[in-house]
Order: C-alpha cells, then structure tokens, then sequence
C-alpha cells in the first residue's frame, strides 16, 4: 500500500469512527412487548494478512453450506419471522388495506403492445384474478385468431415461485425456446414446444441462465451453461434438437471467472454471438447463424481496461468502444476485417454525453444516450448522416429504446416516463418525425399527474461535487420540516436509477410522504467516471453522497431527522448498512432489502455465487489493500455500540444473489451490540429469493410490509 493511498484510507477511518459517534434523538414508538429472537454466539476466527477476526455467527451459512446447523438456521429465521409479525401486529389492517388498493390500482385484465417480429405480433396478456400472464401471438394482423403459446397462469399452479424467460421463436415461427426457475436461485431449465401440435419436446436443458438462441437451420440451440454450486455462466454449449442435452457440444468455455459469458443473434439473423465481459474489459466472438456447427471466431481479441461491443449494419460493423475514450464512442469497420487495426471512427468522444448503445435499422441508427443524468434518443439517417434527437419536455424522465425487433423499417419503439408520468410506449417515425402514443400505464382509481409534483435538485457532496436528487410529492406538500420523506439510492455497478413512475408509490405520496431518489456515485447517471468514482478503492464516495444528500434535503426543510427513511436493496442493501454505520443519527428507520452487508467474508468465499466476477467491483479481499479498505465499511465489520435507527430487514432462503446468511448474522450482530430501544425486524421469505414473489400481487404483501413500517414509525394509522 502507498502512503498516499495509506493516508486517504486513515483519513476514511476517522470519518466513519467520528460519525457513529452521533447521539440520536428520535422520538418514541409504541412496539408490542414481544422479545426478540438471540442468535447463539459460535467463535469463528478469520486469519488473513496478519489480522484476526472474531465471527460469531458465522454458523448461519449452514443452511447454505449443508452444515450440521442448518436445522437450526431454519428454526432461527423461523423465530425472525415469528418476531416481526408479532412486533408488525398491529398494522395488520393497515397493512391490508395497503395491498388492497396498491392492487386495485392494477389494470388486472390487461394486454401489452404487440410488436412484429417474422409476420408474427406478439405480445402478454393478462386476466382478473391471475398471478401470472399468457404469451400470445397472431399472424400478419391483429384481427387474426389468437395463438396462446404458453399459458403462464396454467404452468405456475402449484409453485410458490415460478418464473419463465428468455422467449425464442425458430426461424420457421413453428418452435418456441423457454426457461423455468421454480426455485428462485436464477437457474432455468430450457424447454422447447412445438407451436403447431402445441406438444413439448423431449429435449430439456437444466442449468442455464434461461434464453437459447436459435441457428438458422431450425434445429440447432445454443445457450449459457452455468456452474451448479457457484452459479457462474462458464460454458456456451451447442444443442441438437432430439438429441441428449448430456452430449451437447461446449463451442466456448469461459477461463476468466471474473467474467460474466452470453450468447445472442443479431437483429438481422446472419449473426451469432458470444459475448465475455467483466467490468473493464471484454471480448466477442462471431458465427454465421448460417453455419451453426462451424467455429466462432473472435472478432477482436480482449484488451486490457478496454469494454467493446459490436452492432451489424447490412455493410459494417460498428462497435461501441471506451477504448481511449472515457464516455465511449462508436467506430466502423469492414464485415471481413474487424480486427482493431481496422477501426474507424463513426461516433467521436464526447466528455459531457455518455453513449449506452446502439439499436440498428435498416436505414438509420438510434443511439441511447446520457447527459446531464439524463436519458436522450438521437436518431441517425445512415444513408446522409443527419441525427436529431427527441424532445421530451419534462425536467427530469426516462426514455429508453424498446422492443426493436425489426430491422427493415422506420419506426423505432420507446418507452417513456417520470416521476409523475405513467409508463408510456410510443412509435416514432424516424423518416417523417411523427410519434405515437400506443399505451400509458392505466393507473385505476383515477390518477391525475396534475395532483403531484417532481423536482430535480442538487446537492453538494464532501468533496465539492454536485449530486443529482429527483424528488416527488403530492401538491400541498410542506417545506417546513416536518413533513416525512424516503430517500433510495442504488449507487454500484453503474447501474442508473433514474426517475420513474410507480402506482405502489402512491400509496406513501398521498400520506404525505415525500420520496426521493439520491443520483450518487457508483451509478451512471453522470457518465462513466460517476461510476469509476464510485468503485473499488473509491466506494466510500457512494456512501458519503447519499449522506450528503440526506442532510441537504433536511437542510432545504424538505424532512428532519426525526422525519427522513432510507430504502436500498441488494448492494443498496450495503449502501444502507455503511449509511447507518457512518450516520446513525440522520435516519428515523431504514429498510434494508436483501442487503450485501457482509463483504469481506462472502469476497473471500470462492464457492458462493457470484463472488468472482465481482473483483472488479469490490476489490479481491486476498489483497491486502483491497481488504483493509473494505474492513473500513463493511456494514457487518462495522457494527458498534452505538443507537441505530429502526430498522426492517428482508431476505429470501433462495437468494442466489446475496446469500440469506448476510443479513440474518448482520441482524444478529447488531441486536447484540447496538444501544437504546429502537426495533430490528428481520423478515425472511421462506419461499423465494432475491427478487421475492414471483407473481404479480403476491410482491405488494411485501411493498405493504415495507409501507406500514414507515407509516407507523409516522404513527400514521390509515
């Protein structure tokens, strides 16, 4: 370790250490007399780089280890449960009534917009009362006879959880490709039916991530393999239809388990592709769907810190590149010649736009892009090179590029929404400029945007920089303090959370909540170096934003401290578990959804999902750097004896992302060690993982869960 990055890290520690030390002083609810459930204490040392660890619970990986304990790690996640109910009890009518208007502002029988694709529309359907939906089609209009391909609600009954994906119609439009995970882990299995007897085939393909990719030829699959203990994508294999899945052929078997592995087929049909990439860098290789037993061949072999990925026109490639160029850019070159030494540049660099990707058309080329940490769509004539962009009108939305599965024609799919506006699908004419609006969300009961009001402010982070906050309220809502507000933020693997609409969300906005969405580091939304800023040695930036965010949005008078929530999942989880480490006092209750809180231990355990491609994100704590700068935040390494604020925990027994042992030792570890009488609630779905239900009601019981949380920390009773 260096002695600047030495001294950066010491400085980190007195930031953390003088944060928790905050003296809270929240005002006082009334919870049930119930006792809470105390994890046994089991010594376990870790030993690494000179430093020794204590972990008392780390018996609760049994479950997830087969260990000798894991009767036990069932009976206490069991007793969890028991706990929360009875600490929650008294919302129970609330909670009800909740789900029942969350749900009644679902359209329950429903349709989405159908999209060409091969003389073929399709597109789902739903029906009153029904968890699930039915994948449809019809040909050449959509006056014609109705097809059902698949029956979601028929094949669902009797799974708890049930989730079908990666839809592949055959060349010919007579097959059908699908994978189904009834265990929540992300692991599928690949059937094949015949659309025209509507039988199954007898070829089964289990252990994949749940798309195939058909050849040209009809019979021929190709799919991503995945480890069965580790669940990593390591091997595209080749599949023949009627033939054992046992002897499918391996066509690429991934060495670098840093690397995340797919294969897909261009939108023109001549190409196949397999796609390996990790964090900073990634590589492609390229197959005639015309020849699906030939050999894939790279297309330009992976360099170092450089991610590239390849769109085919009808007479290049064009490939988007950060390669020399912080914020991509987008270069061409021959259909024959696509090493990089034949790379020209298209799309130059831009230090103030960050380009997303491409979607190609026969005559012109839609590029998704962001600035300002905002969503844009700038369409490119490809025969004159004339681009315009669309214009949306609102301070802060999302647009993104849809449903393009067809190459020759002029219209482009989007989608469209914020804070105030339902999701919207329109068509735009990309030769005649004219757009269309073919659905927005119907949101039952009557919802008027005119009602609520979206803002888009900026606060000033430790460090001088300006971090973007998206807020909504219903109109009458007060800056004077008082008011109660939840702010979420994500903030890693530069993935963008960007303002959009939700009809669950009413159910806070017309308490009087305001919500706000904090547009911290380690996301995106202000180009590439936002998520650079972010990562690795910089993470600490994520968490210290959404502080400052926190406190700017009490400062403006639009909470207080007895009045401001925190909300994140998975590595928001995280974000919530350093927050509340570094800032105790700033939050009046925070719920963690299948939170990745215990960094250390699970970085260093090779067999648990996930844990290697994820280096380039967290560091590899088998360095030492690497590890002393994630023992300053783990949330678990961090527990202290100090007033937490309420807190909700969930978890699913099935997470294949974030392992339910995380958040039930972190629970453990702070019943046992954090002061005063704030409540720790920890709800496990026994059922699910880390998406939770799988239908499209069963998910609001938790959203109403999460709701009633709040609203009684509020003391807000109806």
């Amino acid at each position: 370790m260096t002695t600047k990055r030495y001294a950066a890290v010491s400085a980190l520690a007195l930031l953390i250490i003088g944060c928790s030390e905050q003296k809270m002083t929240k005002k006082t609810i009334s919870w049930p007399d119930a006792a809470s459930p105390v994890a046994e204490a089991k010594a376990y040392e870790r030993i690494i780089h000179g430093d020794t660890v204590v972990d008392n619970y780390y018996w609760l990986n049994d479950y997830f280890k087969k260990g000798p304990d894991s009767a036990k790690v069932i009976s206490y996640l069991e007793a969890e449960n028991t706990y929360t109910a009875a600490m929650m009890k008294d919302t129970e009518g609330l909670q009800t009534n909740l789900f029942d208007e969350m749900k009644a502002r679902i359209k329950e029988t429903d349709e989405s917009v159908p999209y060409l694709r091969n003389g073929y529309y399709y597109y789902t359907r739903t029906e009153e009362g029904k968890q699930y939906y039915k994948f449809c089609r019809k040909k050449g209009n959509l006056e014609a006879k109705e097809e059902i391909l698949l029956d979601i609600d028929a094949m669902a009954e009797g799974y708890p959880y049930y989730a079908a994906s990666g839809f592949s119609v055959s060349p010919d439009n007579k097959l059908l490709a699908y994978g189904v995970d009834t265990v929540s882990r992300r692991e599928y299995t690949v059937y094949v039916k015949n659309l025209e007897t509507g039988k199954i085939l007898t070829d089964k393909i289990d252990r994949t991530s749940g798309g195939a990719t058909w050849a040209n030829d009809n019979k021929t699959l190709f799919y991503t393999s995945k480890n069965p203990v580790t669940l990593l994508s390591e091997k595209i294999k080749r599949h023949t239809l009627g033939t054992n899945s046992a002897s499918d052929v391996v066509v690429y078997d991934e060495k670098d388990n840093t690397n995340y592995i797919g294969v897909g087929k261009s939108k023109d049909g001549k190409h196949l592709f397999i796609y390996s990439g990790g964090t900073l860098s990634s590589e492609l290789f390229l197959l005639s769907a015309d020849d699906p037993n030939g050999k894939f061949k790279v297309f330009q072999p992976r360099m170092k810190d450089v991610l590239y990925s390849v769109t085919p026109l009808a007479d290049r490639f064009l490939i988007l590149t950060n390669d020399g160029a912080k914020n991509f850019k987008v270069m061409e070159c021959p259909l024959d010649k696509t090493g990089k030494e034949n790379w020209k540049e298209f799309i130059p660099h831009r230090e103030d736009v960050l380009i997303e990707g491409l979607d190609e058309f026969k005559d012109y080329l839609v590029i998704s892009e962001r600035k300002n940490g905002l969503t844009q769509l700038a369409v490119r004539n490809l025969s004159d090179g004339q681009q315009h962009y669309l214009n949306f009108g609102e301070a802060a939305y999302t647009v993104y590029s849809s449903t393009n599965v067809e190459y020759n024609t002029d219209v482009v799919r989007y989608g469209y929404t914020s804070m105030v506006t339902p999701s919207s699908t329109y068509d735009y004419n990309m030769k005649s400029k004219e757009k269309t609006l073919l659905k927005q969300q119907e949101v039952l009961g009557g919802y008027n945007s005119e009602e609520y009001e979206t803002e888009r402010v900026m606060a000033t982070a430790t460090d001088g920089t300006k971090v973007p906050i998206s807020i909504v309220y219903k109109k009458g809502f007060k800056k004077d303090g008082k008011a109660p507000l939840l702010l979420y933020a994500y903030g890693s693997y530069g993935s963008s959370m960007d303002p959009t609409f939700s009809s669950t969300r009413l159910s806070l906005l017309n308490r009087g909540f305001g919500f706000a969405i904090a547009h911290i580091r380690g996301g995106e939304e202000m180009g590439r170096q936002w998520y650079e800023d972010g990562k690795m040695l910089k993470k600490i930036n994520t968490f210290t934003d959404f502080i400052d965010c926190g406190k700017f949005l009490i400062e403006q008078k639009y909470t207080s401290e007895a009045h401001l929530y925190a909300q994140g999942g998975s590595a928001g989880g995280l974000l919530m578990g350093a927050v509340i480490n570094m800032a105790p006092s700033l939050w009046n209750g925070v719920i963690a959804q299948v939170p990745f809180v215990d960094v250390i231990n699970t970085m260093l355990d090779e067999s648990i999902p996930l844990t290697t491609n994820e280096y380039d994100e967290w560091g590899n704590p088998n360095h030492k750097d690497a590890y002393e700068y994630m023992k300053l935040y783990s949330p678990y390494e961090n527990v202290k004896a100090v007033e937490y604020p309420n807190l909700l925990v969930t978890t699913g027994l099935h997470d294949s992302q974030v392992q339910y042992f995380e958040p039930a030792k972190w629970v453990a570890k702070l019943r046992t060690i954090k002061k005063g009488d704030n409540v720790i609630l920890l709800k496990t779905d026994m059922d699910y993982g880390h998406g939770g239900a799988s239908g499209r009601f069963d998910y609001l019981k938790d959203v109403a869960l999460s709701y009633a949380f709040l609203l009684k920390l509020e003391n807000i009773t109806k």
